[in-house]
């Protein structure tokens, strides 16, 4: 049995790719997963192992149907996506969401009506809670 764990919400690229695809069709057996899967399609055992991966990480469980594995997530796409968003600020910006929103403005990312709909969002909010 494994050890189910979600401290750690670092997923390798094969994970969150097969989390992406879950998300979006779960529950699912892993046939009907690798149908969905873009070409090369993966074989049935790597799908598997990944599948496995993930469970004994905490981020999917199954029920057994007929004697095949029937997936779905444990963690819902919003939380797994703020707590990644959160750890990639805190590596990659030193915690920084200024340095984030200033980057995407160097580098000609997010455009002036952009910035002021966000202003606009933040002071609707600062409204709300205050």
């Amino acid at each position: 049995m494994f050890m189910k764990r979600r401290d750690n919400y670092q997923l390798t690229p094969k994970e969150e790719e097969l989390m992406q695809l879950l998300w979006e069709h779960e529950p699912i057996l892993i046939s009907k997963l690798i149908e969905f899967y873009p070409e090369p399609k993966p074989h049935f055992n790597t799908i598997s192992t990944v599948m496995k991966r993930l469970e004994a990480k905490g981020f999917v469980s199954h029920n057994e149907i007929g004697g095949s594995f029937q997936f779905f997530s444990t963690v819902k796409k919003e939380k797994f996506r703020n707590k990644s968003f959160g750890n990639f600020i805190k590596n990659y910006f030193g915690g920084s969401y200024y340095g984030v929103v200033s980057a995407l403005v160097e580098e000609e990312k997010i455009s002036a009506k952009d910035l002021q709909e966000l202003l606009e969002l933040i002071e609707k909010k600062g409204k709300q809670n205050g």
